[in-house]
């Protein structure tokens, strides 16, 4: 059972603490600047952030074990444009995708010592192997001809904010794009391929391209550890589950109250067993009829469970980003944070909920440390 929660907000970066007497806040820093993104490295006990600066753009600081100094690290920056490198324009809004950097998306760690990937605004993904210290652009993927189909989805441009290392084989890597469906490798990077496949936009024929893989907005995709080969994503139209290792997918219908959402969680080691916080799409992006609930499934999609016990009583209009709902490693333990600053952690899997603070600002992302 994990003791340490890290919340990153609009706002800066709050810790909260487990103690005999329950949950408190013990720590806040960088207040006042945005933290899109954060990554407690278990393997040394460092936490890395992405911090927006307002001047400066995005740094990416550390703090290590033991230590109570933030070190300011490289940034990963993406190389100058090639003068023949093609144009690529976002096929909804017909603006330019840029050269540089917009926003940190995702950050996981690698299979090997030191090993960190990065998921970008405008959809590059970074890779790094001295503990984020310096960054290179994975220009395999940036590169790809088919990078042309991908398009804004919650954002103006692309964005990687879900990146599964395999736990076992590290050269194997999933990562999901808003919008530009989920790419593949099985040899760290140096190649990649499309498997989006099974994945659709209801309100686009098929005929007409609803089930293209390139364009398809996964909001957010996570992989069992124990069985590496389940994937789960929360897609903008319904839920997927994939088991054959993000290969492909199976839509899991006639989802109650919404197949909608951003946020999933896994359990660490029942593949089967699965988290999501749905809503109500679109323009509206709200919980349907004003009833705030989580859903759990415990038979691979088979059936839900809508929790609300000790979530806010309808009318509720709390919003859960994609990073902002998280299981911790014994699989009991769940934490999740909203959009009008609430934060809920379970010890029971989701059947209760203790509400820890009502005051913090927008939740963008939440890890166990």
């Amino acid at each position: 059972m994990s003791d340490r929660i890290y919340v990153g907000t609009r706002k800066g970066l709050f810790t909260f603490q487990r103690n005999q007497a329950g949950w408190s806040q013990t720590g806040a820093d960088f207040l006042g600047i945005p933290v899109p993104m954060l990554l407690p490295d278990h393997r040394d006990g460092s936490l890395l952030i992405a911090a927006e600066h307002e001047q400066f753009g995005t740094k990416i600081h550390r703090l290590k074990s033991n230590s109570s100094i933030w070190e300011e690290l490289n940034s990963p920056a993406y190389p100058k444009k090639p003068e023949n490198a093609p144009v690529i324009r976002d096929p909804w809004r017909q603006v330019e995708v840029p050269w540089s950097l917009k926003k940190v998306w995702s950050l996981e760690p690698g299979g090997n010592p030191g090993e960190i990937w990065c998921g970008t605004i405008p959809g590059g993904l970074f890779h790094s192997t001295d503990q984020g210290e310096t960054w290179n652009l994975v220009e395999s993927l940036w590169n790809h001809p088919d990078r042309e189909k991908w398009c804004g989805g919650g954002y103006d441009f692309p964005g990687i904010h879900s990146i599964c290392v395999h736990p076992h084989d590290p050269k194997k890597i999933a990562v999901a794009i808003s919008c530009g469906g989920v790419w593949r490798t099985e040899d760290s990077g140096a190649t990649w391929s499309q498997s989006a496949h099974g994945m659709t936009f209801n309100f686009i024929p098929l005929d007409q391209g609803g089930g293209a893989p390139d364009g398809q907005d996964p909001h957010r995709m996570v992989q069992c550890p124990a069985a590496p080969d389940r994937f789960w994503v929360q897609h903008h139209c319904s839920i997927y589950r994939s088991d054959n290792g993000a290969k492909s997918w199976i839509e899991v219908k006639d989802v109650l109250p919404s197949g909608f959402g951003f946020a999933v969680a896994v359990h660490p080691s029942d593949p089967d067993v699965a988290w999501f916080v749905p809503a109500k799409k679109d323009e509206h992006r709200y919980p349907v009829d004003g009833k705030f609930v989580v859903t759990r499934t415990r038979d691979g999609g088979k059936s839900f469970e809508a929790l609300s016990q000790g979530l806010p009583a309808a009318p509720a209009y709390d919003l859960v980003y994609r990073h902002a709902l998280t299981v911790d490693e014994s699989g009991t333990t769940l934490v999740m944070g909203s959009t009008t600053g609430s934060l809920w952690v379970s010890d029971d899997q989701g059947d209760s909920w203790a509400h820890l603070s009502a005051h913090l600002p927008p939740i963008y992302c939440i890890k166990f440390g």
